[in-house]
């Protein structure tokens, strides 16, 4: 997938891949034994897009084909979620998109059958058994090998701002966490995980892969988890961060910041005017503060007198710097999407912000998450004709 001009030198392909949760229409509890029928189903439906099982049978997967441009982007979103509703719908259930179900229980979930899942439960304990989480991943491939890996690097201090636009996922196991992104947390128990180090070749990257390889620790590169990484199934670079998006045009605000960042870093990589790395550690800490604060941070920055900048603040000078190649790849409008974003909450602050309401009108607890449970499924499905 091409998403370019004919004139345009710097071409990307794109695909997305969404991780949904599967619950009960009328309890809004996750199905945690879903009939065998559903994923079935999914086997039948496929075509240009893929489904696919997940670590846990409350989960299901749903795979891009390659799309040649924006559009072909949101149609792959809005014709995978209505598949996935119609035929979760035979079977009494409908998904959810969001990073954590508010009251999941880990202690129910039952896992997916297969050699890969049992090897991670055996090795990873607890830190798999409580891995109820879902999340939003944005395959982008462009250049060659060694380019990938430059603007890879580059992408990095990218990655805090990312995330923070898609966070989902205040609560879990029916406990407010006080993270935007409780998810993320979860994703740390394992090993692998967070910002990978600087690299500037494909050879930094194999250099890495063969060691861990060598040690035993992995098998290949799909067990390198880390924020952002070279796919080991494609000539691609993997968005990981992210939450699920709720909203389809939320996730179109993220493809398109993310899309027009790489168009502009191989821009810049091409005049070899690529800025100088920052500190790993100062990346992982605007990262914390984005799991934290979600929309609302204030990020490290080394440009700024006083050290912090205001999340909105960082996002519109961005914003303005990549215009030009937004314009290209015909997505000004889901790139200035993000500063209403920032302006209006991500699903996360609907989601606390509703909690809190409830509460004050005299909600239980658990009334309060239920009514936070329907307004999810309900924005799962907005832009898909069923409201």
């Amino acid at each position: 997938m091409n998403i370019k001009t004919n004139r345009d030198k710097f071409p990307i392909t794109l695909g997305v891949e969404e991780e949904l949760f599967l619950v009960d229409s009328e309890t809004c509890d996750l199905v945690t034994d879903p009939d065998p029928g559903f994923f079935e189903d999914c086997k039948n439906a496929e075509g240009p897009h893929k489904y696919v099982h997940e670590l846990f049978r409350s989960q299901i997967e749903s795979n891009s084909h390659v799309c040649n441009s924006m559009g072909e982007v949101h149609q792959f979103l809005v014709e995978s979620r209505n598949t996935l509703i119609e035929l979760a719908g035979k079977y009494g259930a409908t998904i959810m998109a969001a990073s954590t179900h508010p009251t999941g229980s880990w202690q129910s979930q039952i896992t997916t059958p297969m050699e890969r899942y049992d090897r991670f439960a055996e090795i990873y304990q607890a830190s798999v058994r409580r891995f109820i989480i879902s999340g939003m991943h944005i395959h982008a491939g462009f250049g060659d090998r060694d380019i990938r890996i430059r603007v890879m690097t580059a992408l990095r201090r990218y990655l805090p701002l990312l995330h923070a636009l898609s966070t989902s996922s205040p609560f879990a196991a029916s406990n407010e966490t006080g993270f935007k992104s409780y998810r993320l947390t979860l994703v740390g128990n394992l090993p692998r995980t967070g910002i990978p180090g600087p690299m500037h070749s494909y050879a930094d990257y194999d250099e890495l892969l063969q060691a861990y390889r060598a040690m035993n620790f992995i098998k290949d590169g799909s067990e390198l988890w880390w924020d952002i990484r070279p796919s080991h199934s494609f000539p691609t670079i993997e968005l990981r961060i992210c939450d699920v998006c709720t909203r389809i045009e939320d996730a179109m605000s993220i493809v398109a910041l993310y899309a027009s960042l790489i168009r502009w870093l191989m821009r810049k990589e091409q005049k070899g005017d690529l800025l100088p790395e920052p500190m790993t550690e100062i990346i992982m800490e605007n990262r914390w503060i984005a799991q934290r604060y979600g929309v609302l941070s204030f990020f490290g920055d080394h440009g700024d007198e006083s050290g912090r900048i205001d999340i909105d603040d960082f996002t519109r000078a961005l914003l303005d710097q990549l215009i030009d190649d937004a314009h290209a790849l015909d997505c000004v409008e889901e790139l200035y999407r993000c500063t209403s974003i920032i302006r209006e909450g991500t699903c996360a602050d609907r989601q606390i912000d509703l909690y809190r309401m409830e509460k004050l009108n005299g909600s239980t607890h658990q009334e309060a998450l239920a009514k936070v449970i329907e307004m999810i499924m309900g924005d799962t499905q907005s832009g898909l004709g069923y409201q």
